[in-house]
């Protein structure tokens, strides 16, 4: 049995969408790629599938690509798949510089060239798919596993990250070291993401039960906390609301 861990809709086609499946819940197992389309009046139908010998845990599709897509796997590997080849052409990359599982990936939608990946390793790295086959820079100064790491969706080269550390990090890769550090939480950081429409907004949520607002520029306290339950994933969407994705009661 296969049991989904993240989608990602295609930037390209509204009606194609990238699942990551794992096994027993990702705990032990293989992992597949899906792609699919959202057929009107009949579902999803598959449009390609690829095989991994450990869980996928998060995907992200190129923004310069259409047949691209980057996933996360529990191997601690990097794997970029194209759709247009077949499977015995992919995947086209495997990265293997972590050394524990990769837990999220994100494209740069502006600087579209790059993505990168946050791994149990307590570590970012920054990856193109244009340059030598390692990556570019690796960011590490949390303490403990970054669980998300996810592009400014305006600066080209600013980015969060979240971690079991209990902190926010802001980063710019154009400096040597993170340029903030928020504590945010008082446990687990498992997922953040930035306002679409205000880039010093950015969102976090925690193992603690609650989703917190952080305006970067005014870090000493949260905007707005939202109680309820344990966050695994949290998206913005329009109109400055934040959908929680996926939680546990």
């Amino acid at each position: 049995m296969f049991n989904g861990y993240s989608l990602a809709f295609s930037p390209f086609f509204e009606n194609r969408l990238a699942v990551t499946t794992s096994q027993n819940f990702g705990i032990i197992g293989n992992g597949q790629q899906y792609v699919l389309d959202v057929v009107p009046g009949q579902g999803l139908r598959e449009v390609a599938r690829f095989e991994t010998a450990d869980g996928l845990y998060d995907c992200c599709w190129s923004e310069e690509n259409e047949n691209v897509l980057v996933s996360a796997s529990g191997d601690g590997s990097v794997k970029v798949w194209d759709v247009a080849s077949g499977p015995r052409a992919n995947p086209l990359r495997s990265f293997e510089e972590h050394t524990h599982e990769v837990y999220a990936v994100s494209w740069n939608q502006v600087r579209r060239d790059c993505f990168l990946s946050a791994s149990w390793d307590d570590t970012v790295k920054l990856w193109s798919l244009h340059g030598p086959p390692r990556s570019e820079r690796t960011f590490a100064e949390h303490a403990y596993c970054v669980y998300a790491a996810v592009w400014s969706p305006q600066h080209a080269d600013v980015f969060a990250s979240a971690s079991g550390d209990c902190t926010l990090k802001i980063w710019d890769v154009r400096q040597p070291h993170s340029t903030l550090t928020i504590p945010a939480h008082e446990y687990e950081i498992l997922s953040c993401d930035w306002n679409k429409y205000n880039d010093c907004v950015v969102a976090t949520g925690s193992v603690d039960k609650s989703v917190k607002l952080w305006d970067i520029r005014n870090p000493r306290r949260e905007l707005a906390v939202i109680p309820g339950h344990q966050v695994r994933s949290i998206h913005w969407f329009a109109y400055d609301r934040v959908r929680v994705v996926n939680a546990d009661p």
